[in-house]
């Protein structure tokens, strides 16, 4: 039997219908449905699998029910089996989710005919080593950020792409984004935005102390390390805005493009630009 999964956001009171009629719409297709605990509580009697083990089910798709920080946790899990992921916009601005919800049935009616484009999304990987010894290591769809707390002082880094110096920065953060990233965080802080199909990386300061910092656009077939000189009290490698660590004086972070993607599900009526016009409110023609 074909097996569909379902993750979703949760504390979303919207979805107390939509997931078990979905669920049972898939069910009339002929699928198993699966989800995770958060989706399962809004539809009992669908089986619990965990995030991180979904791939272990191998469905054919994952349906993400909710915005883009939904999106981005479900890529992490399920992105190094090569499960296609569909987004339902459950959420705000929703750049990754891009379907409204109410093309939501549509476009399964066009995902079980086969009429959905695949689109691939390249990941960084990011590794921290301390004292010549490697702490954590993560896969991140839209970005990793070095950056202080609330109330630490500014950081200096200095910053090399492969074996070439860049620069010092004074900054309160520095973020290294994937061309899907450049309309998060990076945007925010003042990065250019990238066609999910360039490949590259942003190098974004984060409010830098010099104001000839600015962001630099550089091949995702080099390597960025950044070697941090002085963290004052508190700072963190974070990944897409949801998992990190804390790092130390004298701790380095390194950065290249991750051997796994992300592959989401598109209807091929709507393009990149055509999101970026309904979610920025650019003008029409």
């Amino acid at each position: 039997m074909k097996t569909a999964a379902i993750i979703s956001k949760p504390g979303k009171r919207e979805l107390d219908g939509i997931v078990p009629q979905v669920a049972a719409w898939l069910k009339a297709r002929g699928y198993e449905v699966v989800a995770d605990a958060e989706t399962a509580s809004y539809s009992p009697g669908v089986p619990v699998v965990q995030r991180g083990e979904m791939a272990e089910k191998s469905p054919e798709f994952a349906l993400v029910l909710g915005g883009d920080g939904t999106m981005l946790a479900a890529a992490r899990a399920v992105a190094q089996a090569g499960i296609p992921i569909m987004g339902v916009n459950v959420g705000a601005l929703g750049f990754l989710t891009e379907i409204p919800l109410d093309e939501l049935y549509p476009t399964l009616e066009a995902l079980v005919e086969n009429r959905c484009q695949v689109e691939t999304r390249s990941m960084i990987h990011c590794h921290l080593m301390r004292g010549g010894e490697r702490i954590a290591h993560y896969d991140a769809m839209n970005d990793a950020v070095v950056g202080k707390s609330a109330i630490a002082r500014m950081i200096e880094f200095e910053v090399r792409v492969d074996k070439d110096f860049i620069a010092s920065y004074k900054a309160d953060g520095l973020i290294v984004a994937t061309p899907t990233g450049s309309t998060a965080y990076s945007l925010a802080a003042g990065g250019p935005i990238l066609a999910p199909d360039v490949d590259a990386f942003i190098i974004t300061p984060i409010s830098p102390h010099a104001l000839t910092h600015r962001p630099l656009v550089v091949k995702d077939t080099s390597e960025v390390r950044i070697l941090v000189k002085s963290v004052g009290e508190e700072a963190f490698l974070t990944v897409d805005g949801q998992v990190g660590v804390a790092v130390l004086d004298g701790d380095e972070v390194t950065c290249r493009r991750s051997a796994r993607q992300v592959r989401l599900l598109r209807l091929t009526r709507r393009t990149f630009f055509d999101v970026l016009r309904a979610k920025l409110k650019w003008g029409q023609r």
